[in-house]
């Protein structure tokens, strides 16, 4: 997988650059300082993940992602930061991040969440997740999915993205092709008006 790293600390860009480029399944691409240089980077070169961090000049992580995400929606997303703020961790899942972990974590494990998240998973660290379960809870919608007029395999499918499951599991579980698959999530982006597959699993946590 290619990789780009975002942080305004090049001693970080450089320690994260030797330590993943390390594993055979990683290729470093490039490192930038911030948002803006991320997303100019992007235009050019197409990483598989940008592994980005929160506090930056000029365009920081959450603004970065947002703009990464709403102009290359095959790129992923995956911040890594030692900021648990409540509000980054928000945002940065509504501008599509398909992860949030800390710095404080083993290299092992940081390359561990990235081959998830190339596969198709969501990642988030233990104390994330709590955030985010809290966050869905207070903002959770009365009116249920009922509304949506959703076929029975599109809900299938939908609730199979909330449980974490990658396009190649759900696809095993339901007895469906891949590109099956992928034309049941494009369909459910068009009729819910959201732009990714985070999105959907946010989405389906807050009406189920």
């Amino acid at each position: 997988m290619k990789v780009l790293i975002v942080d305004d600390d090049a001693l970080i860009r450089e320690s994260l650059s030797i330590l993943l480029d390390l594993e055979d399944e990683i290729e470093i691409i490039g490192t930038c300082a911030n948002g803006q240089e991320a997303f100019d980077f992007c235009k050019n070169n197409r990483p598989d993940i940008v592994l980005m961090d929160i506090r930056m000049p000029i365009m920081d992580g959450v603004l970065g992602t947002k703009v990464i995400k709403e102009s290359f929606k095959d790129i992923k997303v995956v911040i890594l930061t030692t900021f648990k703020d409540d509000e980054y961790i928000k945002e940065a899942l509504k501008n599509g991040a398909e992860g949030y972990i800390l710095k404080n974590q083993s290299s092992d494990s940081i390359i561990d969440s990235l081959k998830a998240v190339v596969n198709g998973n969501m990642v988030f660290e233990q104390n994330v997740a709590k955030t985010i379960s809290n966050f869905i809870k207070e903002d959770k919608s009365n009116n249920g999915l009922e509304q949506y007029n959703l076929t029975e395999r599109e809900m299938e499918v939908l609730r199979n993205i909330g449980d974490g499951l990658s396009n190649k599991e759900i696809a095993s579980k339901l007895y469906l092709s891949e590109g099956t698959v992928r034309n049941y999530i494009t369909s459910l982006l068009e009729k819910l008006e959201l732009r990714d597959r985070t999105q959907l699993a946010i989405f389906y946590l807050k009406n189920s």
